[in-house]
């Protein structure tokens, strides 16, 4: 039978199409929820800050939002990730978030990461990978260090491309306008 992640817990009686075809709803929300943390992305970027949306959801209901704002709020924990998980805690009343699947643009930092797992969000899906400082296995793997207490399920490249081209267009401006000042 189909035992994964999001089907464990279907009864035994349920036959291999049903399984296929939650999968592949489940695969239209990430779709969906991405294309939301996208939007949020590009407000960061009007606003001059690096890219980067994210979103808290607790069975198919948004209950937090961030994005990138270390740059105007003063605050180098401002990242998009830890602004959206903020919100849902705060909206949760409760610091933990079990049961809930943060939406990303960018593979997560150390930092990041950490503040997910302490959260014990139960899934990560991230958009593009990040080489520079992703802490799910482009630099460094946290979600999979087997001595630490919790694990988050990981997803990584939902709408990759299109999270990709607005880290890089956005960086590619950013490049020519230091060249031309």
């Amino acid at each position: 039978m189909c035992k994964d992640f999001y089907t464990d817990n279907l009864p035994e009686s349920r036959d291999i199409t049903r399984c296929h075809n939650m999968k592949m709803n489940l695969f239209h929300d990430d779709e969906q929820f991405m294309a939301r943390a996208l939007d949020l992305a590009r407000q960061a970027a009007t606003l001059g800050e690096v890219p980067v949306g994210a979103l808290v959801v607790r069975e198919g209901v948004v209950i937090g939002e961030g994005f990138n704002r270390p740059i105007g709020a003063h605050d180098p924990t401002a990242h998009a990730e830890i602004m959206a998980l903020r919100a849902a805690a705060a909206i949760e009343a409760n610091y933990r978030l079990p049961g809930c699947t943060l939406y990303v643009t960018l593979e997560p930092c150390a930092m990041c990461a950490g503040a997910i797992l302490h959260s014990r969000v139960a899934r990560v899906v991230y958009g593009a990978r990040d080489p520079k400082t992703g802490a799910n296995g482009s630099v460094i793997d946290l979600f999979a260090e087997p001595r630490l207490n919790h694990h988050a399920q990981i997803e990584g490249g939902v709408l990759a491309d299109d999270c990709g081209r607005l880290l890089s267009s956005f960086f590619s401006a950013r490049r020519q306008r230091t060249a031309i000042a």
